[in-house]
């Protein structure tokens, strides 16, 4: 599996320990998700099943703002009409880019998206993503796909999964912006700060806790709330699989030291705390 990008135009990657910092680094357009970000985004989500010394991602966004959404230059230079038997590369990326977003949710990693400024059509999405998105209390949401006369096509089912049919309805055929306690009251956003410095600190925070539970319990325990999620699958079958993963656990060498420690009143091994 390729490794994280070795070089970046589009992104910024920032090691501190077990937390890969991901900042979108295109603030002179409002980091807006155009291709050659989207394909460095791709690959570094690709390489983490490959990093387990990467225990929490920490997505956002470089300059005081998260995302403002889509390439809408690129859209409106592929709006003409395609030529017979011409491939369709707008549909190809329109696709990559759902890809892209389903990476970061079944990442391994716990994962935080931090939300300042806008967070706007692909934004929005991104902002569904997290396994705990924290967002400054002036920050702007919005499914702003229809004000342009598009789609929110490959963000849809995330959003809709993140809030409900309803709310997702709501903002997806009216536009309406919503801040960081609105994002939280329909469960965007977990945590809102509503200063720079109280954002930091909830981060720091945020990481510590992640920091004390066992990676491997972790990734295992988001894999198998995304088999719930996704519905379909009998009740039976999944409490059989729980209870492998359960056991599976107890055995292992993070179950052995996680019970040990507990017994003998101390921090298990992956409990390396954070912060100040």
């Amino acid at each position: 599996m390729a490794g994280l990008p070795e070089r970046t135009e589009f992104i910024k990657l920032e090691r501190k320990g077990p937390v890969l910092y991901v900042w979108l680094n295109k603030p002179e357009a409002r980091n807006a998700l155009v291709a050659g970000m989207g394909a460095e985004l791709r690959q570094t989500f690709d390489a983490l099943p490959s990093m387990p010394d990467v225990r929490v991602v920490v997505l956002r966004g470089a300059g005081g703002t998260f995302c403002a959404g889509g390439d809408i230059k690129g859209f409106n230079a592929a709006s003409k009409p395609l030529a017979p038997g011409e491939h369709d590369v707008l549909k190809d990326a329109n696709r990559q880019g759902g890809a892209l977003f389903q990476a970061i949710d079944e990442a391994r990693q716990a994962v935080i998206v931090v939300v300042e400024g806008f967070a706007m059509g692909g934004g929005f999405g991104m902002a569904c993503l997290g396994d705990i998105t924290i967002a400054k209390a002036d920050a702007q949401f919005a499914m702003s796909e229809t004000m342009l006369g598009i789609v929110p096509a490959q963000i849809s089912p995330f959003v809709v999964r993140r809030i409900g049919l309803t709310a997702a309805r709501r903002f997806g055929v009216s536009g309406a912006k919503l801040n960081g306690f609105q994002a939280r009251d329909i469960g965007i956003a977990h945590e809102v700060a509503e200063t720079s410095e109280a954002l930091e600190a909830l981060i720091d925070a945020t990481i510590a806790q992640i920091l004390k539970c066992a990676p491997e319990a972790v990734a295992v325990t988001k894999a198998l709330m995304h088999r719930v999620a996704k519905g379909g699958e009998p009740m039976d079958s999944l409490l059989d699989r729980a209870a492998e993963d359960f056991v599976s656990a107890v055995r292992s060498p993070e179950g052995a030291e996680g019970t040990k420690a507990f017994v003998e009143k101390r921090k298990p091994a992956w409990n390396v705390g954070w912060g100040k």
